[in-house]
């Protein structure tokens, strides 16, 4: 009772009461909507900023310890700490090896869930399906993170279940060390990584689909890969010449790259396509437009092309994987950022990955050049663990100095341009018990313009520009249609505007600028 009194006084002595006594008072005035203008003054903290995280499940030592319900509670925390943070774009590893994170009728359940390949989570649940609803609840992209080729991590450790695809189609594979893989060459292993990626999509809300760096197998010194037979078989045979073969490894995994870009786009044409790939795309030595560095390289050693793939479109985003640290000796982390930055593709998104075990006392280093390159939009962090562990206060730097407001992840308007209607009717509501400000939703909206949350916006009552694009001005990230204010805050001394964005980040015109009137 003592707020609402106090807020009433405040607006009484700002009416003036006894000068204009019969005046009728609005709390409410609609200002004409060109008053919102863009300013292009560059923000320490940006208002979109891909600020994401891998969460790993291969080698998860943790996950077989749990029963279903400790393990929705224990990724509910981690979500929750990740949400505290900023972050709006969690890749969750759903297919480590040949295996799942999901109901699949094409691959076994993980051993790195349950402790046993092909053993389902008792009592029963999806993960994956868990996964996007708790990210989504929470304003979370939700990626699922899908490794291709691999199919036994460790063969002499670990043996696959009685009806893994391998023991049915061997032809499809090889061994390279201690790894069973699926064969890039054999256009039946094409078939079935596209038939496993497709299914995921078809089925799941996910918003998109990863890949990270492990395309043919990092080389072993000594070790050839053994696939000279299908290269006679397949390669060969399709005019390819005889000193050719790793030409012909590229080209089998551009035509997986493409075949899954196409496959996507057919069945959900929202939904991203996003690559992380070893740091060092080629080295000066090996190609005179390569970087500055002396290590393996994705398109001579992975045999992984990657900027093919983002020139030519076949992926929404690229996450070059800059694990080593500022003035690496071989692989200088400001030399590969510099290459990266300098050779982005147009109509990719491109962000940085972030080792955070190797970035402990150089996160200034790192990610102040990301706020201010103009086409490099936000980090992604390995590993989500590493960060929650909060080593040497990482994760708190992380969040006063980078996080401290909120960011939209970035929108991709290639894929979707179509914004929700903006909110209408804003008002205050200040005869309560709490005051709130109020808003209505489109109440018929087509699904591309439905909004997923909406942002309120809080400007000084004496600014003259409302700037919808500074996100220190965000005060309320929601499903809901009503903002509670807190006690500390005082909501005539604001003026609002209310934005709605949909799952394709898209946001709409401001609302029209809701104020008291001292008029």
């Amino acid at each position: 009772m003592k707020r609402i009194f106090l807020i009433l006084l405040a607006a009484l002595v700002c009416m003036g009461v006894e000068a204009r006594p019969k005046k009728k008072k609005s709390l409410i005035e609609e200002l004409p909507q060109m008053e919102i203008q863009e300013v292009t003054s560059a923000y320490k903290a940006p208002k979109r900023e891909f600020r994401g995280v891998w969460m790993h499940t291969i080698y998860n030592n943790v996950y077989p310890t749990l029963s279903s319900d400790e393990w929705k509670e224990y990724i509910r925390k981690q979500l929750d700490e990740y949400q505290k943070l900023g972050i709006n774009v969690i890749i969750f590893q759903v297919r480590p090896e040949a295996d799942a994170f999901y109901e699949s009728e094409y691959e076994p359940w993980s051993r790195f869930l349950t402790g046993e390949q092909g053993k389902s989570p008792d009592p029963f649940f999806d993960p994956l399906h868990f996964m996007t609803e708790e990210c989504h609840k929470r304003h979370m992209e939700l990626h699922a993170w899908v490794n291709p080729y691999r199919a036994n991590a460790n063969k002499t450790k670990n043996r696959l279940v009685w009806h893994h695809i391998y023991y049915e189609k061997r032809y499809m594979f090889f061994s390279y060390g201690n790894q069973l893989m699926f064969n890039p060459g054999v256009p039946d292993s094409r078939a079935h990584i596209v038939k496993v990626i497709s299914d995921i999509v078809k089925r799941y809300d996910i918003d998109g689909i990863h890949m990270d760096d492990y395309f043919y197998p990092y080389p072993i010194q000594g070790l050839k890969l053994p696939d000279n037979d299908t290269f006679k078989k397949y390669g060969l045979n399709k005019g390819y010449e005889q000193g050719e073969i790793e030409r012909w490894r590229r080209d089998n995994v551009n035509l997986l790259v493409k075949e899954l870009s196409d496959t996507i786009k057919a069945i959900k044409p929202y939904v991203k396509f996003g690559v992380s790939p070893f740091g060092i795309y080629r080295n000066k030595q090996q190609d005179e437009t390569g970087s500055e560095t002396n290590g393996l390289s994705n398109y001579d050693n992975l045999y992984a092309d990657t900027q093919l793939w983002a020139n030519n479109g076949w992926v929404d985003y690229i996450i070059p994987q800059l694990y080593w640290e500022v003035g690496h000796p071989a692989a200088n982390y400001t030399t590969l950022f510099n290459w990266w930055k300098e050779n982005k593709a147009p109509d990719v998104q491109m962000y940085i990955g972030q080792d955070v075990s190797r970035s402990q006392d150089q996160i200034a280093k790192k990610l102040n050049p990301t706020r201010v390159a103009e086409n490099i939009s936000g980090n992604c962090f390995w590993s989500g663990d590493m960060l929650l562990a909060n080593k040497n206060e990482y994760k708190d730097s992380l969040q006063t100095a980078y996080f401290k407001h909120h960011a939209i992840a970035p929108n991709y308007p290639k894929l979707s341009h179509t914004a929700p209607v903006k909110p209408e009717n804003v008002r205050l509501e200040l005869m309560g018990s709490e005051p709130k400000l109020c808003w209505d939703a489109d109440k018929t909206p087509k699904q591309a313009d439905k909004a997923w949350y909406y942002i309120v916006y809080a400007i000084d009552y004496k600014s003259s520009v409302i700037d919808q694009y500074d996100p220190t001005k965000i005060i309320y990230v929601g499903s809901e249609t009503e903002y509670t204010f807190p006690e500390d805050m005082n909501p005539l001394h604001y003026k609002y505007i209310v934005t709605a964005v949909n799952r394709m980040q898209n946001e709409s015109e401001a609302s029209q600028v809701c104020r008291y009137n001292e008029d």
